[in-house]
């Protein structure tokens, strides 16, 4: 999963070396937190949260086929 957030973050910024990844592991869930550079922040969460909603819909989809459950958090 963590793999899959960082390739989609990548080809969304302008600074794709300032992306970074980090898992943190909860009570049966698993919580990425995706860290862009300030200036691409915009470009990640998008209009209304358009782009954030279609990376979270993704990474839940390939979730489900492992039977676990994910939350992606934009720091």
């Amino acid at each position: 999963m963590k793999e899959l957030v960082e390739v989609i973050a990548k080809s969304l910024v302008d600074y794709p070396d300032e992306v970074t990844v980090t898992e943190k592991a909860k009570e049966k869930v698993l919580v990425l937190e995706l860290h862009v550079a300030q200036s691409d922040m915009g470009k990640v969460i998008g209009k209304q949260g358009r782009i954030a909603k279609a990376i979270r819909a993704v990474v839940k989809a390939a979730a489900s086929k492992d039977d676990k459950r994910v939350l992606v958090e934009i720091v």
